[in-house]
C-alpha cells in the first residue's frame, strides 16, 4: 500500500523521515517488548532522543530548538505509528512543551525549553484527577500562596511520563471560588526531588504497556511562585485551551498512521495466506472490505493533510481540531478491528503486530478530551 504524498513533505522533510525511521529502528523497536515489561521506557532514550534532534524540533533555535516546523513533529508521529511505538510518550513532551514556548514569560523559556529539548528533562502535565476526567473546571488540586511558594495539596491519575517527568505543569485552582478563572498552571521542576512529591504505581493499562502511566500526589509540595506559568495566576483554563488544537492534532496524525499501518500489515498478510486453495486476497469479501477501508484511510490522510497545512498556518480552529481527533480516533478502531479479523485466531495473539495495535488504539478515543467532548465541541460551532 502506498500512501498518498502529503503536499507538506518536501525535500529536507524526505531526508528527516529517514533518519526519525533509522532511529526507531535502532533505539526503540528492539527494546520495545522489555518497556513493555518494566510499563516504561529507559530514561537514556530522552537524551539519545535529544542528541539526534528528534525533541522539540519546532522550538525556536534561541531556547536550544531546531526552529523547524510542526511539520517535522508530524513526521515523527507518523513513523512511530508505523512501526508500531506507543511506548515513549514523546507527544506528551512536545504538549508540553508548547505551553512554555506559548504560555511561559522570557525567564522560563529560557530556564526550561534548552534542558526539553536536550532530553535532560521530561515533560509531563499533571491534569485529569479521580473525580474529574473531562472536566478540568472541576479539578480540586489546590495551590496555596505562602511567601515566595505555592504549597499545593491534591492527586492525579493517568499522568503520561509520570515515572520520568523532570518538568511538570500541574493544573491546580488558586482561587476556588471560581471555576475556569480560578486555575492556574504551576511548574515544578525534578519533582521526585521535593519534599511533598510522591509516585503513586506505574498504571497496568490494556495497551500501550510500555508508556509509563503514574499516579502522582502532592501533600504541602512548595514550588516557587516565579514556576507560575506565565506569572499572573487564573490564566491556567485559558492556557489550557489555548493548546488543545494543536495536541488534538497530534492524537489525530497518529491514529490516521496507525491506521494506515494497520491496512500495511493486513495487506502483506492476506496476499500470503490460503484458505480452501486461494489467497485470502482473492476472495470477492477480502477485496471489498479492503477496498472500503483504503477509501476512508485515503479520505482521512487528505483531512488531516489539511489539517496540518492550517496549523502550519496558524489558521487551525478548535472545531477542526476536534473533527480530526474525533474522526480520526474513531477510524482507527474500526479500521484495525476489521483488520485483525482477517488474520482469524493469530490476529487474538499479541505476537502479532495487528493484535497490539488493536490493544494500543482503544484509548485514542478516550484522552486528549473523549470522543463525545469532541463531539459536543463540534457542535458548539454549528450554532
Amino acid at each position: 500500500m502506498k500512501k498518498p504524498e502529503s503536499p507538506w513533505m518536501d525535500e529536507e522533510l524526505t531526508l528527516f523521515r529517514d533518519n526519525v525511521r533509522k532511529f526507531i529502528a535502532a533505539e526503540i523497536t528492539p527494546h520495545e517488548a522489555q518497556w513493555a515489561e518494566q510499563q516504561f521506557v529507559d530514561r537514556s532514550l530522552w537524551r539519545k532522543a535529544g542528541a539526534a534532534g528528534l525533541l522539540c524540533t519546532d522550538v525556536p533555535e534561541e531556547y536550544g530548538g531546531a526552529g523547524g516546523t510542526f511539520a517535522h513533529e508530524a513526521v515523527i508521529l507518523e513513523e512511530q505509528a508505523y512501526a508500531g511505538n506507543t511506548a515513549w510518550a514523546k507527544g506528551v513532551h512536545e504538549i508540553v512543551t508548547h505551553y512554555i514556548v506559548g504560555c511561559g514569560t522570557p525567564e522560563q523559556k529560557k530556564r526550561w525549553l534548552p534542558k526539553l529539548v536536550s532530553g535532560e528533562m521530561v515533560g509531563a502535565i499533571a491534569m485529569t484527577e479521580p473525580g474529574t476526567g473531562s472536566d478540568l473546571q472541576a479539578v480540586r488540586t489546590r495551590a496555596e500562596r505562602s511567601g515566595s511558594d505555592y504549597v499545593i495539596n491534591g492527586a492525579k491519575t493517568f499522568i503520561s511520563n509520570g515515572h520520568h517527568a523532570g518538568l511538570l505543569i500541574i493544573v491546580c485552582k488558586t482561587d476556588p471560588t471560581s471555576a475556569a478563572k480560578g486555575i492556574s498552571l504551576i511548574v515544578a521542576e525534578h519533582p521526585a526531588t521535593l519534599p511533598g512529591f510522591k509516585r503513586g504505581r506505574l498504571l497496568h493499562k490494556i495497551g500501550q504497556k510500555g508508556q509509563d502511566t503514574a499516579e502522582l500526589f502532592f501533600e504541602d509540595l512548595r514550588v516557587p511562585a516565579e514556576n507560575l506559568l506565565g506569572g499572573r495566576e487564573g490564566q491556567g483554563f485559558y492556557q489550557l485551551m489555548n493548546q488543545l488544537p494543536r495536541e488534538r492534532l497530534i492524537i489525530g496524525v497518529g491514529a490516521i498512521a496507525a491506521a494506515e499501518a494497520a491496512l500495511h500489515h493486513t495487506l502483506a498478510y492476506v496476499r500470503e495466506r490460503k484458505a480452501f486453495g486461494k489467497t485470502l486476497l482473492e476472495f470477492q469479501n477480502t477485496r471489498f472490505k479492503l477496498a472500503e477501508r483504503q477509501t476512508e484511510l485515503t479520505i482521512g490522510r487528505v483531512f488531516i493533510d489539511h489539517c496540518i497545512q492550517k496549523l502550519l498556518e496558524g489558521k487551525l480552529d478548535a472545531a477542526t481540531a476536534s473533527m480530526a481527533k474525533w474522526w480520526g480516533t474513531q477510524k482507527q478502531c474500526e479500521i484495525v478491528d476489521e483488520c485483525l479479523q482477517f488474520f482469524g485466531g493469530f490476529g487474538y495473539m499479541t505476537e502479532y503486530p495487528i493484535a497490539r495495535m488493536y490493544q494500543d488504539a482503544r484509548v485514542q478515543k478516550i484522552y486528549g478530551g473523549t470522543n463525545e467532548i469532541m463531539k459536543e465541541l463540534i457542535a458548539r460551532s454549528l450554532e
